[in-house]
């Protein structure tokens, strides 16, 4: 599926995160100074902007692990500013959170780390039926093979799709990636791309994929949005978003394709 073809599926009448007015600030450093931002569905959505700028803020936000100061931040139809620890525990299931370092358990084989969220969240589930949904997530990040392996024993790459797979295994509807390319190498890099693509065509995932790599967000943005200081500065397809006389724009390009 070429990227013309997957805007056509991407419904642009359900917005499953709307964000208005959101602040964030932490002592007189003032991170989010009243941003708006839609997602919509089946939409693979990427925030641009350079260390410190409140990427990971925003999607810590969306994910109810930080409180914002102002604002309205509804995901799947939730009010995340005034939901219940427990509506906030149910809303969670909903999304995936790849995080930047992986985060799998490093005393734990890979079969048992994808296993440990199934056995959390789903307590009838039979013991095939766990082995079924293992086995599925694993071919679908391409490594069916490390299912006996430690953490240790697995590349970078590796560690990251294993950490997506877990992701996938409660079937999320929304996708929160945190600089999934970050220390990878350019062909590592290239393939963690592809399966963005591949798990937003085969799980119909929305998406927003935090990043300030400029050939990840070209390779998995249907759309870019560019943080710059504490706002969103510019939005629209890559080549709309860098089409611009903004220095500070320029800069950004500059740096991640010429120097």
């Amino acid at each position: 599926m070429d990227m013309e073809d997957h805007k056509s599926a991407i419904d642009y009448n359900d917005k499953v995160i709307s964000i208005k007015g959101l602040k964030k600030s932490f002592g007189d450093y003032h991170v989010l100074r009243g941003i708006d931002l839609d997602l919509y569905k089946k939409e693979n959505l990427v925030v641009l902007g350079r260390s410190g700028t409140g990427k990971s803020v925003l999607i810590k936000i969306i994910s109810g692990l930080l409180k914002a100061d102002e604002g309205q931040v509804d995901v799947l139809g939730t009010d995340v500013t005034s939901i219940t620890p427990r509506d906030l525990m149910e809303l969670r299931r909903r999304i995936g959170f790849s995080f930047q370092n992986s985060a799998l358990y490093d005393s734990m084989t890979v079969r048992k780390n994808l296993e440990f969220p199934l056995v959390r969240n789903q307590k009838n589930l039979r013991r095939k039926e766990i082995d079924e949904m293992v086995e599925r997530v694993l071919e679908a990040v391409g490594l069916k093979q490390t299912i006996n392996q430690m953490p240790s024993e697995l590349s970078g790459g590796q560690r990251k799709r294993i950490g997506i797979a877990r992701t996938l295994i409660l079937r999320p509807e929304i996708m929160l990636y945190d600089e999934p390319t970050a220390g990878l190498d350019p062909i590592t890099s290239m393939e963690i791309n592809n399966l963005i693509n591949r798990v937003q065509e085969r799980f119909n995932t929305s998406s927003i994929i935090i990043t300030h790599d400029l050939t990840c967000a070209k390779a998995t943005g249907d759309r870019v949005a560019m943080l710059l200081d504490g706002q969103f500065q510019r939005q629209g397809t890559f080549d709309e978003v860098f089409a611009s006389n903004d220095e500070r724009v320029k800069q950004f390009y500059d740096y991640n394709f010429i120097n």
